[in-house]
């Protein structure tokens, strides 16, 4: 399996890093994507990759909540790194107007902004959307040229929405422990997004499935998520895990050998 979304360089895991990956491993987890934040994670998430070079892949880009005033500097100054680190998508990017509409324009600048960064590189996006479909699809809309390809990481929309996704693109949707949540609905889309479209995550630290929901996440809990979907699609955990395996390794365009 790939955990396909993790944050296991954050601060969370500094006192026992070695040992969440050492668990990861033995859960089966064959390989891990760490999505970047913002500037003072960057050097977090290289150390990781650089710790366990052919275990560890790592995204760049700012992440919405760390959109402000200042966007455009953090910006410029992020732009460089992707030529110098050569991530294997940008993001998590995306927009969150969750807690506040406050930054609402910026965001959908920056937005804008670090998909040309993935035209520019050829490389995808990890999408991170909360209320705010409408205007992440308004982004799209605007983006003046074929749009990259790319992820919605944790989605949590209806069948609906998935529609109106795909209408922009043929894109991948990640599912991590909210799935396995008692009032989820996310269970309900997995058919209509199809396992050929499907990439699991952890979002570690965040969001543990049941049966360890309210702790600490890792991605050792992986197969949790991974067996979940398997019963409710009706196929095997096996196949689960090698579709969404294949699924990541093209979006991601990894090189696991």
């Amino acid at each position: 399996m790939i955990d396909s979304h993790s944050h296991i360089y954050c601060n969370d895991f500094d006192t026992d890093r070695d040992e969440v990956i050492a668990r990861a491993r033995q859960a089966g987890v064959r390989h891990i994507v760490l999505p970047n934040e913002n500037l003072a994670s960057v050097a977090q998430l290289v150390a990781v990759r650089e710790a366990y070079p052919q275990y560890i892949s790592i995204a760049l880009g700012l992440h919405p909540e760390d959109v402000d005033g200042d966007f455009e500097t953090h910006l410029a100054t992020m732009r460089p790194l992707l030529d110098n680190l050569h991530p294997v998508a940008v993001g998590e990017i995306g927009i969150d107007l969750y807690w506040d509409t406050i930054w609402r324009e910026q965001q959908m600048q920056a937005l804008d902004t670090q998909l040309h960064w993935c035209k520019e590189l050829n490389i995808p996006f990890i999408i991170h959307c909360r209320n705010a479909l409408d205007e992440i699809l308004n982004v799209m809309d605007n983006f003046g040229e074929p749009l990259p390809q790319g992820v919605f990481h944790s989605f949590t929309g209806t069948a609906q929405e998935v529609d109106e996704v795909r209408k922009r693109g043929d894109f991948y949707f990640g599912v991590n422990g909210i799935v396995t949540f008692k009032k989820s609905e996310v269970k309900d889309i997995l058919p209509v997004v199809g396992l050929e479209r499907l990439l699991l995550e952890t979002d570690s630290p965040y969001l543990a499935p049941v049966p360890n929901r309210g702790k600490r996440n890792e991605s050792a809990n992986l197969p949790h998520i991974c067996h979940f979907v398997a019963e409710h699609l009706g196929v095997s955990t096996e196949t689960v895990s090698a579709t969404t395996d294949l699924n990541a390794i093209t979006l991601f365009k990894l090189n696991l050998s």
